[in-house]
């Protein structure tokens, strides 16, 4: 855009300087028809005005376009903030109950494992009480047999002893 203006500048400039070169033709009086009558004026400074007039317009024409481009940018760019911000928002808010869920989903599996351990803990108990009933009886089992085989010897020693004495003894 910078140098669209420098070359606007230099060719009013060059149209200036040609215009005060040729000044005196600029201001010759002609004979002009306008269709419907005729009239006597500098064709040159004629010329001239027109081509400043035209100027002037499209001038007049780019400051208004710019002008609203720039003011429907401006307008673009706070709506794009403001979308942005509601964004950002959104997505913290969605972080935050991501958060929360995770927090929530912790919480309830550190409740199931410590559910899960009293419940195992439990079993352990019972099966431990159960062994040692089991051991107790096995015990008792054990003890008993060995009362018994204990019994077996003794009235095998003490039958033993009677029929050494059988034999020590005469028949009748």
């Amino acid at each position: 855009m910078r140098i669209r203006t420098i070359l606007l500048v230099v060719g009013i400039l060059l149209l200036s300087g040609f215009v005060a070169l040729n000044l005196d033709e600029f201001t010759r009086v002609s004979m002009l028809s306008l269709g419907f009558t005729t009239v006597q004026v500098s064709l040159g400074l004629l010329m001239l005005l027109l081509l400043v007039i035209a100027t002037v317009v499209f001038l007049a024409s780019t400051l208004y376009i710019q002008s609203t481009h720039l003011l429907e940018t401006r307008k673009y760019s706070r709506e794009l903030n403001t979308q942005r911000e509601l964004a950002d928002k959104a997505e913290a808010s969605r972080f935050t109950e991501l958060r929360s869920y995770l927090e929530v989903q912790a919480l309830a599996a550190q409740h199931r494992e410590a559910a899960a351990a009293t419940v195992l803990a439990e079993r352990f108990a019972q099966q431990q009480q159960a062994l040692l009933a089991r051991l107790e009886q096995i015990d008792n089992s054990v003890a008993a047999h060995v009362g018994q085989l204990e019994d077996t010897l003794e009235r095998r020693n003490g039958m033993n002893g009677l029929q050494k004495d059988h034999l020590t003894m005469p028949l009748v």
